[in-house]
C-alpha cells in the first residue's frame, strides 16, 4: 500500500485520531496539574592551576579537563552529600541531596556547572550555597599536598549560586504540544492498523478485485432511502436514481455481443439491498422503454410485492405447482412497461421448486414475452436458492453493501456462482459513501422535470413487437398483459 492508501485509512478512521489526541491532551493536562512545581538553583565553578607546576600550557589544559570530569563525579559523591547535610539542616537525607544534584561540563573548557532541582525554592538555593562551599573546601583538602604547599588545582565560583524565579517544570505549553503530537502519531498508527485489520468491503475497486468482475455501479447512501426505497416521485431526481440509471446503461452494454435478457439479482448476505436493487433496476429499464418483467424468486423472504405495493398472495409458487396460469397472476405496476410476478405462497421446498422443470419451462416462456427479465433471488451464502435460479438465467448481478460484507464473504459468493458456471455480469456497491464534491456536481447539474412532463419515454420499435406464442395459454395471457 502506498502513502496515499495510508492517508485514506487515516481519513476513514479520523475519529480514532481525534479520540487519541483528546486523550493525550487530557493526560498531559492532568499530569501538568498534578505535578508539583520544581525550581532549579545552579552554581558554576572555574577550575584553574597556578603557573608553577605545569610549564606546558597544552599539557596543563588537558590536565585540567581531566580534573573537571573527576570533579563532576565528586559533586555527586556520598562524602560531599553527607557534609552538606551535616552543615545545614535542610530536612533531606544524604541520598536525597545526591539525587537532586546534576552536573554538566562543556567539552574543551574547564567550567563545571552544578544544578540542584527541588520543589522548595528556598531549600534549592540553600542547598546550592552549601554545596558550593563544601565542594571548594573538599577540593582544597584533597588537592593540598602533604608538605602543606599550595595545591596545584584551584576552584573558583564564577556564577551563582542563584535560583530560578519561576518553576522550570512542569511546562504546560510544552507538555500539551508533546501530548498532542504523540496523540496524533499514535492515533494515525491505530487508524492504519484498524484499516488494515478491517476486512469489510470498503470501496468499489476492492469489490472489483475480489469478484473478478466489472463494477457496474456504486449506489450512494441516502438518509431517506429506507423510508422510500424506490426511485419514483421525489426520489426520481436524486443522486441514487441517477446511479441506478448508470447501472442500467452499464448493464445493457456489459457484453454487446451476448446481451443478458434474464438477469438474476443476488447478494452474499441478507440485508444488502438486493431486492431494492432488483426493483429499481427494473423500474429504470422500464423508464427507458424496455418491456420488463420482475420476478420475485426469493420464496423464503419475499419483499418485491411489499416494495411495489402489490398483492403477493398468489404468484410464482402457485404457477410452478400448476394451480394458476402465469398470465392470471402477473400484475402491471404503475404506468410503466413493467410487469411483476410476485412470489406467492411460501412453499416447504423452495430449492427443489426453483430447480424444477416447471421453473425452467416458465423462464423459457417468459424470456420470449419480455425484453428483459429481472429475477430477485435469495442470498447466496444463506441458502442454495440463489445459485439454483442464477444457473437458469443469462447472468447474475452481485449486490454488496459497503462496510457490511467482508471480502471473504464476497469471494465466497462469487465462487458459489463460478463453481456452477454462472456468468457474473458484474457487481454493484450499494449504500456507498460518495464524495461531497461528486454529490454537489450532480445537484448542480440535475434537471428538474416539470410536473406535466411524461415520466416514461416512448417504447422502442422493438418493444412494440408482440411476443412469440411459446408456452401455451399462460404465455399468451402474459403477452396480452404486456402490450
Amino acid at each position: 500500500m502506498d502513502v496515499l492508501g495510508y492517508l485514506r485509512l487515516v481519513r476513514r478512521h479520523w475519529w480514532i485520531v481525534l479520540v487519541t489526541v483528546m486523550l493525550a491532551l487530557g493526560t498531559a493536562a492532568l499530569v501538568t496539574v498534578r505535578t508539583a512545581p520544581r525550581y532549579e538553583a545552579s552554581v558554576t565553578f572555574f577550575v584553574t592551576t597556578p603557573s608553577q607546576g605545569v610549564t606546558d600550557a597544552y599539557q596543563g589544559s588537558l590536565f585540567l579537563q581531566q580534573r573537571v570530569k573527576s570533579y563532576g563525579d565528586l559533586l555527586t559523591s556520598d562524602r560531599l552529600a553527607q557534609s552538606v547535610v551535616a552543615d545545614a539542616p535542610l530536612g533531606l537525607t544524604a541520598d536525597q541531596v545526591r539525587s537532586r544534584i546534576r552536573t554538566a561540563s562543556t567539552t574543551g573548557t574547564v567550567l563545571l556547572k552544578a544544578t540542584i532541582t527541588d520543589t522548595d525554592q528556598t531549600r534549592a538555593l540553600k542547598t546550592t550555597e552549601t554545596l558550593a562551599t563544601k565542594f571548594t573546601e573538599l577540593v582544597r583538602k584533597v588537592e593540598t599536598p602533604p608538605d602543606g604547599n599550595a595545591p596545584p588545582i584551584k576552584i573558583e565560583v564564577v556564577s551563582g549560586p542563584r535560583v530560578t524565579s519561576s518553576p522550570v517544570s512542569p511546562q504546560p505549553t510544552r507538555n500539551l504540544v508533546m501530548g498532542g503530537v504523540l496523540g496524533l502519531l499514535l492515533g494515525a498508527a491505530l487508524a492504519v492498523l484498524r484499516g488494515l485489520a478491517d476486512v469489510r468491503m470498503r470501496d468499489g475497486a476492492a469489490l472489483q478485485r475480489v469478484t473478478g468482475s466489472p463494477l457496474l455501479g456504486e449506489i450512494p447512501y441516502e438518509n431517506g432511502a429506507k423510508a422510500a426505497p424506490l426511485i419514483v416521485g421525489a426520489a426520481a431526481t436524486s443522486a441514487r436514481a441517477e446511479a441506478v440509471r448508470k447501472l442500467r446503461t452499464n448493464l445493457r452494454f456489459v457484453d454487446v455481443h451476448e446481451p443478458a435478457r434474464v438477469i438474476a439479482v443476488t447478494s452474499a448476505l441478507q440485508g444488502e439491498g438486493k431486492t431494492t436493487m432488483a426493483c429499481n433496476t427494473a423500474i429504470a429499464l422500464a423508464e427507458a422503454g424496455w418491456r420488463v418483467l420482475l420476478i420475485d424468486a426469493d420464496l423464503r423472504r419475499p419483499k418485491v410485492a411489499d416494495y411495489l405495493g402489490l398483492d403477493g398472495g398468489v404468484g410464482l409458487t402457485d404457477v410452478l405447482v400448476g394451480d394458476v396460469q402465469v398470465g392470471d397472476v402477473v400484475q402491471r405496476w404503475g404506468e410503466k412497461s413493467l410487469l411483476v410476478l410476485p412470489s406467492g405462497a411460501t412453499p416447504p421446498n423452495p430449492s427443489e421448486l426453483l430447480g424444477s422443470k416447471s421453473m425452467a419451462d416458465l423462464l423459457v416462456a417468459l424470456r420470449d414475452s419480455a425484453d428483459i427479465v429481472v429475477i430477485d433471488t435469495a442470498p447466496l451464502l444463506a441458502v442454495t436458492d440463489g445459485v439454483v435460479v442464477a444457473v437458469q438465467a443469462d447472468g447474475a448481478l452481485l449486490v454488496t453493501q459497503q462496510g457490511r460484507t467482508s471480502r471473504s464473504q464476497v469471494a465466497a459468493a462469487a465462487n458459489a456462482l463460478s463453481s456452477v458456471s454462472v456468468r457474473l455480469l458484474g457487481c454493484v456497491l450499494n449504500m456507498a459513501k460518495v464524495a461531497k464534491s461528486d454529490a454537489y456536481q450532480y445537484e448542480a447539474y440535475k434537471v428538474v422535470v416539470p410536473p406535466a412532463a411524461p415520466s416514461v419515454p416512448a417504447d422502442r420499435a422493438g418493444s412494440r413487437r408482440g411476443a412469440k406464442a411459446v408456452g401455451g395459454d399462460r404465455t399468451q395471457e402474459l403477452t396480452r398483459l404486456s402490450r
